[in-house]
């Protein structure tokens, strides 16, 4: 019996374009929690500031879409470090994870641009 595997989404491979030099990437701070793939769509928690898988059913501050992560982070019940990409980018919708029409709209107000 073969297997099949699938290969996660790589490190910034969800990127069409960016802005010049690093201007679209940024530093951030993640909650604990679960492991979260490269991709994935990012909403920031009001009380803590830090950011953490968008959930438009939330009322903590993470319904809203913030920005999206370059590259995966393991589980973790502690705070995590990772970059996102936070404005003047152009992304492939089907390499993101966790994306609706209202994260779609939000994003774009953030000049992340969904094609």
């Amino acid at each position: 019996m073969s297997k099949t595997y699938v290969e996660p989404v790589h490190a910034g491979e969800f990127l069409l374009s960016e802005g010049a030099g690093k201007i679209s990437r940024e530093a951030i701070a993640l909650a604990a929690g679960v492991a979260l793939p490269a991709g994935q769509v990012l909403g920031q928690v009001t009380a803590s500031g830090l950011l953490t898988a968008y959930d438009p059913n939330a009322e903590d501050g993470s319904e809203a879409a913030k920005c999206i992560l370059f590259a995966g982070v393991p589980a973790s019940d502690e705070e995590r470090r990772g970059r996102a990409v936070v404005r003047l980018a152009e992304v492939t919708e089907s390499l993101l994870t966790g994306l609706d029409l209202d994260a779609e709209k939000a994003l774009a107000s953030h000049f992340i641009i969904v094609r």
